[in-house]
This record gives structure tokens, sequence and C-alpha cells, in this order.
């Protein structure tokens, strides 16, 4: 391939949309900030879905494996991402997932973490920010095709499994509220 036609995909407007929003999900993952469960789901919410759109949106690449990226996130980092998502989860951390393979075979419930979900996500999308951000140019394109096979085989799935359970907590709060809303209109009319 000519290398205008490598810089055609590699600075491709979807592939540089894509990555403006996993720059955003990372630095959110990785910011020292404490936030409520509430704010961190809201944010989750808002940001997965334009995620999942962005990545499906990537170019189809060719497997260029002559220099492979190599993984940047270490063992620490996912574990690091997965441990204080599960400290702002808590209890609402497990979830119980249909879509998991496991289920066909199953007669129990399999059970999922947000934590571990998301720290999955980030282990793919931070290798591919890091090629970026590194300007690994020869790596660009294998980072593209890369990411996009796991996104289709492998994130994406997960990405799409864990906004049921996010949704569901923020739809209780929004009850909660709702409710609590009600009671002090009820409380006015005394």
């Amino acid at each position: 391939m000519k290398k205008r036609d490598i810089d055609e995909i590699i600075y491709d407007k979807n592939v540089i949309e894509f990555l403006t929003v996993a720059v955003n999900f990372c630095s959110y993952l990785e910011a020292e900030e404490k936030l409520s469960r509430s704010e961190w789901i809201d944010k989750m919410l808002k940001i997965l879905p334009l995620m999942y759109m962005k990545a499906s949106m990537l170019p189809d690449t060719i497997e260029t494996f002559e220099e492979p990226p190599a993984p940047f996130v270490r063992e620490e980092d996912y574990a690091r991402v997965a441990y204080t998502i599960s400290e702002i989860m808590g209890e609402e951390d497990v979830y119980l997932d249909v879509f998991m393979d496991e289920m066909k075979y199953s007669e129990r419930p399999i059970s999922a973490t947000v934590s571990e979900n998301i720290a999955d996500i980030y282990q793919d999308v931070r290798n591919f920010v890091s090629v970026y951000q590194m300007e690994l140019t020869e790596q660009m394109q294998s980072a593209i095709n890369i990411c996009t096979v796991n996104f289709r085989t492998y994130w994406g799935q997960k990405l799409v499994n864990v906004l049921r359970p996010l949704h569901s907590i923020k739809s209780r709060e929004f009850e909660n509220e709702d409710y609590d809303d009600f009671l002090n209109m009820e409380d006015s009319w005394d």
C-alpha cells in the first residue's frame, strides 16, 4: 500500500472521531477524581453508546502484522481500573448476563460484573489510543484492524451487555426521585 493510501485510512474522519471518544473514555477511567455512583453511571451511559456507534463506523482494514502493536495496558492498569469501578459500583457491580455463550448450556443464570466488562473494553481501547498517542504511524493500520476485529467479536457485546445494568440502576434513581418529588408535593397540600 502506498503511504498516501495508508494516511487516508489511519487519519480517516471516522477513525479520528472514534479516537476522540476513546481518549475521553480512557481519561475518564484513569482519572483520580472520586465520583458518586450516580455521576459515574451517568457519564458511562453517555459515552458508551457513543463509543459503540463510532467503533461501528471504523473503516475496514487489512491485517498488516509486519510490526504488530505492543500491548500498552499492563495487568496492573487493568486491575486498577477494574478495582476502581468495583468500588464505585459496590453491591451493584454484579449482574445477570443473558448474552453469554455459556448461558445456552446452563440451567442457572450466569453473572458478570460491570467492573470487569468495562476493564475489558478499556484494555482494547487503551491499546488503540496508545498507538496514536505515541504517534506509531507504522502500527496505526494494524491497531485499527485489531480494534475493529475485537469490537466485532469481543468488546462490542460486552459494551452492549453492560448498558443494561447501568440503565437499570439509573432508572431506579429516577423512579426514587420522582416518588420523593410526589411525596413532597403531597406535603405541600397539607
